[in-house]
């Protein structure tokens, strides 16, 4: 694409001057932390060198790093990826911010700068399996006739859809419709004919969406796909040069999810089913035999991380891989055939791939004897509904630094921002998990050891924290509940329920309240429901979105809840001036990776439980704690119950994570805040 230098024949503005301009069109305040977070930005990609910037809630962080994006890929012809995690943040940039931003710089740019927004294929709809271009796998036909008939029923609501829709996108269609019912209307990558043998390829809503990608300035994506980019061989985002990664605490969690393979009984014989229509039966029917015997294997063992491979999983595996291989070998390869035939034949070769290409992966997994050295984590777990419980064998990577550092730092520009970076007061805690070396590579502060030998090939990078328009110390208590006993294991103790009855009261509701189970969020809401007169909330009632609206909308409620709060709650003004956090959120000890990957790093000299652990947990912690603040008028208390945070050698690190509230642990300090923020 030409660049609007060339089409101008004049300089582009700079950076300051856009930002200006852009920060006038939606009706903002230039901040100081907005304009360094531009320019480190800038600075990264005139450099190449990477950067990871902390920018608090507040900052205006999104026009900070797209208004560089835009100049860079217009200045450059190229084209800048932007990931989230979030769907809400990735409708805010293409519904909200650039569009507003494309009309805002169009002037001074010479040309609108344009945008597009590319998910995985899943999410658009097939139209050549709409219209009967496989038939349905056996195993997902229901018996229970209303279950059919709202089945085609919402089919058929699809068929009148797609005859509408321009962009087949699933996030388009409302209501929406379950997953089991989307799943007969659209494919993976993996089961996709392709554009060349498609009979409707021509139309194929996700090709145009990555034809209209390949020609944008910016794309917007999510750290899922950029993943699948980076870790799969197969280019599924257009030709980049920068990448911009927002809501980069979430990235490692995101990529390991996508660097996880599953295998269970079912997906064996799934695949022998659909390979049943297209090679001999009796081949077919090894694999399916291969499937149950794995099956009866598995159900003979304990769920858990495994540490060597079983006898029995060994002889089960390898009985799997070579009924796949020969299944394989059977189907041959591509050739002419009818073209409706050609749809369940993809998705039948599909479903083999992944059932062999886990079995070897699994097989493989143990090779190296060291644990700690190998490339994978193992474990069998125990999934599924009461009644239906079933066992599936996982491989995760037990790093994916290295990976990261390979194929995204070593092939683009990496901007790395989120509200929450900093973990213990610099950035190296999540810089290792990424796979970029110790932000000082020497001389390193008081204390702290020096890299003796640094690598000279690692990824340069430098790290920022723009700060908060918010006076923290001024808006804002932490109260750390230090007389509490710790946390146990049988639930809230009735000291933790009067603590949060207090709070609650003196607060007159207006407290969201952050647990680290289900169950304290449900037994809390139960207790406080007995206890106070103003309304209790908990998560399960109702859709998170409806309950959030309600939260909102009364300032006597209070809303209880866990994991997806902790993240996914932006209440400002005076709805919200009290959030309460019963424990410090630690993964389970019994987890197979966090395990896994706290002893490599303790038999690497590290501090597994301070590297994995409390980083998880200082993560969530400055997450929750920053639900308190989302305007600049916001006031109120965070706090935590969970006496640990004061007491324990970890707490400083914790308390370093979090937001600079000025702290106390007097109750009636607290108390008397709380009441004086609502009038009482």
């Amino acid at each position: 694409m030409p660049t609007a230098t060339q089409q101008q024949g004049t300089e582009l503005p700079g950076v300051a001057e856009l930002l200006e301009a852009a920060v006038a069109a939606v009706g903002g305040t230039r901040r100081e932390g907005q304009d360094a977070m531009a320019q480190a930005v800038r600075r990264a990609l005139v450099t190449g060198e990477h950067v990871a910037v902390q920018a608090g809630t507040g900052t205006g962080k999104s026009l900070a790093y797209l208004v560089p994006a835009i100049h860079h890929a217009v200045s450059k012809g190229s084209t800048v990826v932007v990931s989230t995690a979030t769907i809400a943040l990735q409708r805010q940039l293409v519904d909200r911010d650039l569009p507003r931003l494309a009309k805002a710089l169009k002037p001074l740019l010479g040309r609108a700068p344009t945008f597009a927004i590319l998910k995985g294929r899943r999410n658009y709809l097939c139209l050549n399996k709409l219209h009967g271009g496989d038939d349905t796998d056996p195993a997902d036909e229901l018996f229970d006739p209303f279950a059919i008939s709202a089945m085609g029923r919402a089919v058929k609501r699809i068929h009148e859809w797609a005859d509408t829709t321009e962009t087949g996108d699933r996030d388009e269609l409302v209501p929406g419709v379950p997953d089991s019912v989307w799943r007969q209307v659209s494919v993976t990558a993996r089961e996709c004919l392709g554009v060349a043998k498609c009979p409707v390829g021509e139309d194929c809503f996700a090709e145009r969406a990555r034809a209209v990608a390949g020609k944008a300035d910016i794309v917007v994506t999510n750290h899922a796909l950029l993943a699948i980019d980076a870790l799969e061989g197969r280019p599924v985002l257009p030709e980049h040069d920068v990448v911009v990664v927002d809501e980069a605490h979430e990235l490692v969690d995101r990529v390991t999810g996508v660097a996880t393979a599953e295998l269970t009984a079912g997906m064996v014989t799934g695949a022998a089913r659909r390979l049943g229509k297209l090679i001999d039966q009796a081949i077919a029917d090894r694999l399916a035999e291969a499937g149950e015997g794995l099956g009866l294997v598995l159900d003979d063992l304990p769920p858990g991380r495994w540490e060597a491979l079983p006898r029995a999983a060994a002889g089960a595996l390898s009985a799997v891989r070579d009924a796949a291989a020969s299944c394989r070998q059977a189907l041959g390869s591509d050739r002419r055939e009818d073209p409706e035939l050609a749809a369940g034949r993809k998705i039948a070769q599909a479903a083999l791939d992944e059932v062999a290409d886990t079995a070897v992966r699994l097989l493989g997994a143990f090779d190296e004897p060291d644990p700690a050295k190998r490339h994978d984590v193992v474990w069998l777990a125990e999934q599924g509904p009461d009644g239906a419980r079933y066992k599936s064998l996982h491989a995760a990577p037990l790093s994916v630094g290295g990976l990261l550092r390979e194929r995204l730092f070593g092939r683009s520009t990496v901007v790395l921002t989120s509200a929450t970076l900093a973990l213990g007061g610099n950035f190296d805690a999540l810089a290792r998990q990424w796979g970029l070396p110790p932000e000082k590579a020497v001389g390193r502060g008081e204390g702290e050891k020096a890299d003796p030998v640094p690598d000279p090939d690692a990824p340069k990078w430098s790290g920022l924290d723009v700060g908060s328009p918010f006076a923290h110390a001024k808006s804002g208590i932490l109260y750390v509940a230090k007389r509490l006993p710790p946390p146990g294991r049988d639930g809230l103790p009735p000291s933790y329920l009067d603590e949060i009855a207090g709070l609650v009261e003196a607060a007159g509701g207006r407290t969201l309240g952050l647990f680290s189970s289900m169950r304290a969020a449900k037994q809390a809401a139960e207790a406080m429901r007995g206890r106070l007169d103003t309304p209790i909330l908990c998560q399960g009632d109702d859709s998170t979105m409806q309950l959030v609206e309600k939260f909102a909308a009364d300032e006597a409620t209070s809303l209880f809840g866990t994991l997806s709060l902790w993240q996914g709650v932006d209440v400002p003004g005076p709805s919200l001036s009290c959030v309460i956090i019963d424990r410090i959120p630690f993964p389970r000890p019994d987890d197979p990776l966090v395990a896994a990957r706290q002893r490599a790093t303790d038999a690497r000299g590290g501090n597994g439980f301070l590297a994995v652990s409390a980083t998880h947990a200082a993560l969530l912690l400055a997450q929750g704690a920053g639900r308190l603040l989302r305007g600049m008028d916001d006031r109120g208390v965070v706090a935590i119950l969970d006496s640990r945070l004061a007491t324990a050698r970890y707490g400083g690190f914790l308390r370093a994570s979090l937001p600079p509230f000025w702290t106390t642990d007097d109750r009636e300090k607290v108390h008397g805040a709380l009441r004086r923020l609502r009038g009482a």
